[in-house]
């Protein structure tokens, strides 16, 4: 028997797009490529539904770009890249919960006195020495500094020295910034770190965090009955 043919419009409605969303997906090789018509209109089939039922699910816990590399990889029947990126996703969602532990633990430990890093005799640190141990460029210090996010002090010729609290700062910056949040979130964090004294601010921006990555875990775990669901058809 042969296939029922959909429309465009058929597929979109399921989910509130655009007929033109739809042709896009399948221009984009997200859906696979659509019969024509005699008349060279496209016709869809229960297959490529599945496969925008399975696209969009991905979209929500893997974002758009993942999600697109995924059915691309399925669409041409390539189950080594598609699981690659599935796997790659997963393990980048389980190192952001790394991260977040690790600024929670900066969190728990506010007014504990910082501990001195190797440098000079003052304790303190070069932006290239601090750059060095963050594995980044000291532009991005400097960037943080105009910011207002870290506060070094000039030596006599100028150069930025590096105290232990300000190491510290740059560390929880780093943290931060790899767990996706803004420099206008982190630094109502660091304000708050530096006057030890109410952790609201920060107890609310770690909630936040830990409500979206559950959020994005539960879409991933969900995309993949969605997945499986297309890859057997």
């Amino acid at each position: 028997m042969t296939p029922k043919a959909l429309r465009p419009i058929d597929l979109a409605r399921e989910h509130g797009l655009s007929a033109q969303a739809v042709r896009n997906y399948e221009d984009d090789g997200i859906l696979p490529p659509a019969g024509r018509s005699a008349s060279g209109y496209r016709q869809y089939t229960a297959v490529h539904a599945r496969a925008l039922r399975a696209f969009l699910a991905l979209r929500a816990g893997y974002g758009h770009r993942t999600a697109t590399e995924i059915l691309r990889a399925a669409n041409r029947g390539d189950d080594g890249t598609l699981f690659r990126l599935i796997d790659e996703a997963h393990a980048e969602l389980l190192h952001e919960r790394d991260v977040l532990d690790q600024v929670a633990a900066a969190l728990g430990d506010l007014t504990a006195a910082p501990a001195v890093p190797s440098g000079d005799g003052r304790g303190e640190l070069s932006i290239g020495a601090l750059a060095h141990r963050l594995g980044m460029h000291p532009a991005s210090l400097r960037k943080w500094e105009d910011t207002g996010l870290l506060r070094p002090r000039r030596d006599p010729t100028g150069q930025r020295r590096y105290a232990p609290d300000d190491v510290r700062d740059a560390h929880v910056v780093h943290q931060l910034r790899r767990g996706g949040y803004p420099l206008s979130r982190i630094k109502v964090f660091i304000d708050q770190l530096r006057s030890a004294g109410t952790t609201t601010d920060l107890e609310e921006i770690l909630a936040e965090w830990r409500v979206r990555l559950r959020h994005r875990g539960r879409a991933m775990l969900a995309a993949g009955a969605h997945l499986d669901d297309y890859l057997e058809g």
